[in-house]
């Protein structure tokens, strides 16, 4: 594959393998005495709506690894959490998987991430700092979020009195998740589970938010997902979540630059937030409903998507 051409799929002589909306994940072979790990692919698929478009955005996989991989580093070293993350080093990964393969060592380097395998918790621990998106609709029509009580005549993006944890359903491609109160979340995955996620959560996003104003980014909102983390047989071995697939990126995230941020409307981004406004755009015109498939984006869009996605990255990354 030519150098800056743009991954959508990927192919290797590797078992187990499923998609995501982004990402294509394969199980990769077992090493006696140590748990089993997974290669995560991050491809240039972009979706919206839980739909994922027929446009690629060539390179934006590299920069979601690059920048997901600097948030992984950082939850570590603050001590906010453990990680699945184990290398980013294609070199890593066996001869094996290439033999007879389209996808090439190659094509992988910069989108890869061998991660430790876990038991998903099913359940989207989001955090939000700022009013927007679905938690803004909510609460223009119920005065709350996910459960969660706000005061009254908050506006269109406003900064919340402190961050709130509004998990939502974990659902299959396709399906659209949904917003749930912390009871719900807890009937699904326990109440000691959830309560320690929640916490985990919000320190995150505190101590991830501290660091990006400080380079000019509001983060907004972000959400993260956990997993417990199996043994060499395959079973969960009896340690506490982690973190698993992405963090903090612009695929999971609000990222707003702080300096132009004025409340009272949408706010210009870092993030896909452009791409989705452009999409309301045409659902408005009657010319697409939310469902599968997606409209082909055009190149203007899609270039001025990309250009954000790198500008977050250089910023929060150094990258």
């Amino acid at each position: 594959m030519p150098p800056h051409a743009p991954l959508l799929d990927t192919d290797l002589r590797l078992p187990g393998k499923r998609q995501g909306k982004v990402r294509d994940v394969y199980d990769l072979p077992a090493t006696p005495g140590q748990p089993p790990r997974l290669l995560i692919v991050a491809t240039d698929r972009i979706s919206a709506f839980d739909v994922v478009m027929p446009t690629p955005l060539p390179g934006k996989g590299r920069l979601l690894t690059t920048l997901s991989t600097f948030w992984l580093g950082f939850i570590a070293d603050h001590g906010l959490a453990q990680t699945h993350l184990l290398s980013t080093d294609v070199s890593d990964l066996p001869d094996e998987a290439f033999a007879g393969a389209r996808t090439t060592r190659e094509d992988l380097r910069g989108r890869s991430m061998i991660c430790r395998k876990t038991r998903v918790i099913p359940v989207e621990c989001v955090a939000r700092g700022y009013l927007e998106g679905s938690g803004w609709k909510e609460y223009q029509a119920t005065g709350q979020v996910c459960g969660v009580r706000l005061p009254s005549g908050l506006r269109q993006c406003d900064k919340l009195p402190a961050p709130i944890f509004t998990p939502a359903t974990k659902e299959e491609q396709g399906k659209h998740d949904e917003n749930i109160d912390f009871a719900r979340a807890c009937d699904i995955a326990g109440e000691p589970v959830m309560t320690l996620l929640r916490d985990t959560t919000l320190a995150i996003y505190q101590a991830a938010a501290d660091y990006a104003q400080k380079r000019g980014i509001i983060i907004a909102d972000t959400k993260f997902e956990f997993g417990l983390p199996l043994d060499e047989t395959g079973k969960p071995s009896g340690a506490g979540p982690i973190v698993i697939d992405e963090a903090l990126t612009p695929d999971s995230s609000r990222f707003w630059p702080a300096d132009r941020y004025e409340p009272g409307h949408a706010q210009p981004s870092f993030d896909k937030q452009f791409l989705r406004e452009y999409l309301e755009r045409l659902v408005a015109q009657g010319k697409w409903n939310k469902q599968a498939p997606g409209p082909a984006i055009p190149d203007d869009i899609a270039h001025a998507t990309l250009d954000r996605y790198r500008e977050a990255t250089q910023r929060l990354a150094n990258a």
